[in-house]
């Protein structure tokens, strides 16, 4: 998709709040620092537009972007950081149970992981979680260009056998500063939100 209007619509934090237009919806979601909002910045051409927080877990709501008048991304709130109190996260937990599962416009997920390291258990979790509600997922393996190109088989292996992935067809290894894996990316996202057909 060519992407020219871009807008942060909202930031909600329960379904009254959420966008009322009914375009299709994709989540970002991963743990904190793992390169959301770069992989947005990519996706939209942008250079900051998507918020990056100094502060991992400091976006602690759920933000609509919405694409061209044709789609929202929505970015969750980062996982896995130790700072954020058991109350708070719990309330997360809630908040972004909530959308995962009852929201019908939702048409996918892209599920980012650090391609420099095994997943971690939080990110076993989050895959599994949106596997046992059969939400469509693409895990993106952020930061792949910070290890040598003759390794990415090595770390797509890495994380295929950590996460218990059905195949590799949905690994796609990502770069922000190179754009590697953006027009990749885009693909799957048009494929689930308009079924290819954008």
């Amino acid at each position: 998709m060519e992407v020219n209007h871009v807008e942060l619509v909202m930031s909600a934090v329960d379904p009254a709040q959420y966008p009322t237009t009914g375009y299709p919806e994709i989540a970002l979601v991963g743990r904190s620092n793992v390169g959301k909002s770069s992989l947005t910045n990519v996706l939209i051409n942008r250079r900051s537009y998507a918020r990056t927080s100094s502060q991992p877990g400091k976006t602690q709501t759920l933000n609509f972007y919405n694409v061209e008048d044709q789609l929202y991304f929505v970015d969750v709130p980062g996982y896995g950081y130790a700072k954020v109190s058991k109350t708070e996260r719990e309330k997360w937990g809630q908040m972004i149970e909530t959308y995962l599962t009852q929201r019908d416009q939702l048409k996918g997920v892209v599920s980012l992981v650090d391609a420099r390291h095994a997943p971690t258990e939080d990110d076993v979790q989050m895959y599994q979680y949106l596997a046992y509600f059969n939400l469509p997922t693409l895990i993106v393996a952020t930061k792949s260009d910070k290890i040598a190109r003759g390794k990415w088989n090595q770390a797509v292996s890495q994380i295929k056998k950590s996460m218990a992935l059905p195949n590799t067809d949905n690994i796609i290894m990502f770069s922000a500063p190179k754009k590697i894996g953006k027009d990749a990316v885009w693909n799957w996202i048009e494929e689930q939100a308009f079924g290819g057909n954008n």
